[in-house]
């Protein structure tokens, strides 16, 4: 398969449970092996417009969990990689936990602090540092669930609040929940984005739409390998994967 492999990342935790989060041992193994079979971590963008036939990976981490600047980052910089931020602007820079259906049953605990989002100076510093920083829209929303004026402003606002941050375009999008559809990707289109990902999709990969392969807490040695390997990604595109998460759907 001549596609590059995009990983989809969100919280990195010594101890946090959640599915959403890997635990730093897990991050440098699983790029550490990816590197030993000749992939070169990339930025999403860059990944998507590498030569036919490169051996790229992009490592993106949704969310703008603080996690990621302060673990990831320096994993990946280790690593020599370069990495990808997706982030739901209008929690940037806030010393309150994200909240959003899905996170919000950490709060009141002592896991509490990991939903704390990056600054935009701790974002602008990945920038410097060569990553990609994209939009995650505004606040989180299931976008197919809104209608066409609340996309819109999901969209369009995170772009020029990202740009207003980081002092530097924001070109690409991460749907909230990997959920989109035509017209979701059409409205990223007006919004002025040009590269954007999902995570599952049953469609081939086009600019605005790109699958990712999401890694979680439970994906071991073996889950990833398999995961990432070829006859892994052959099945995640095949008609009878996208059957069984219609499904589970």
């Amino acid at each position: 398969m001549s596609h590059p492999i995009l990983l989809c990342y969100h919280a990195v935790s010594e101890s946090w449970p959640a599915p959403l989060s890997v635990t730093p041992r897990a991050l440098e193994r699983q790029l550490r092996l990816l590197g030993q079979r000749g992939y070169s971590g990339e930025t999403f963008t860059d990944a998507i417009r590498a030569p036919e036939g490169a051996k790229t990976m992009a490592v993106t981490f949704d969310d703008a969990y603080r996690s990621v600047f302060e673990i990831a980052f320096p994993i990946l910089s280790k690593l020599g990689h370069r990495g990808t931020v997706f982030v739901p602007s209008s929690f940037a820079g806030s010393e309150a936990p994200m909240a959003w259906p899905g996170i919000d049953q950490w709060f009141g605990g002592p896991h509490e602090p990991e939903l704390l989002p990056m600054s935009w100076d701790q974002l602008r510093r990945l920038a410097e540092a060569g990553w990609e920083i994209g939009s995650h829209s505004r606040t989180h929303p299931m976008l197919t669930q809104l209608d066409d004026d609340a996309v819109a402003r999901e969209l369009a606002d995170s772009r020029r609040e990202c740009e207003e941050g980081l002092g530097r375009p924001c070109t690409s999008v991460a749907y909230p929940y990997g959920d989109h559809d035509e017209r979701i990707v059409r409205a990223a289109r007006e919004a002025g984005y040009e590269t954007g990902c999902s995570l599952y999709t049953r469609h081939p990969p086009e600019p605005l739409c790109w699958p990712r392969i999401g890694v979680y807490h439970p994906d071991d040695g073996a889950r990833f390998r398999l995961k990432v390997s070829p006859v892994g990604r052959h099945f995640r595109a095949s008609r009878a994967f996208g059957y069984l998460n219609a499904l589970r759907d």
